[in-house]
């Protein structure tokens, strides 16, 4: 699967933003999604992910019910909503797709097949 992530840009501490990630070339449906995001001289983190059985979500702690995942398999988009932006959020935002990964593996970046090429988020102080 192809994936193009956007919606990434700059917003004020307690402000929102949407990420939108939109899939092509298979059918996505199979599809667990995540995203991850990285920041300037730090590793990859896990934000969140939806499980392709079911829907169920999983979140990174540090989101602390801020962020919300959504998967909308008739758009063959998935959705990263986040409010009460930090500037400790600041990073580059990616999505990431497998039809194959297990649960357990689903925080882990290594189990995801397909990422996008990332979206800037930007949260001033």
């Amino acid at each position: 699967v192809q994936l193009q992530a956007c919606g990434g840009g700059l917003a004020q501490a307690g402000g929102f933003l949407r990420l939108s990630c939109a899939a092509s070339g298979a059918s996505f449906r199979q599809y667990s999604m995540g995203w991850f995001r990285q920041a300037p001289g730090k590793e990859r983190e896990f934000v969140a992910a939806s499980w392709r059985g079911g829907g169920h979500t999983y979140y990174a702690d540090f989101v602390e019910g801020r962020f919300t995942i959504s998967k909308d398999n008739a758009k063959n988009t998935v959705y990263l909503q986040m409010s009460s932006l930090k500037p400790e959020d600041t990073a580059v935002y990616y999505c990431a797709g497998s039809s194959s990964l297990i649960l357990s593996m689903i925080r882990d970046s290594r189990a995801y097949r397909s990422w996008g090429q990332g979206t800037l988020v930007t949260v001033s102080s």
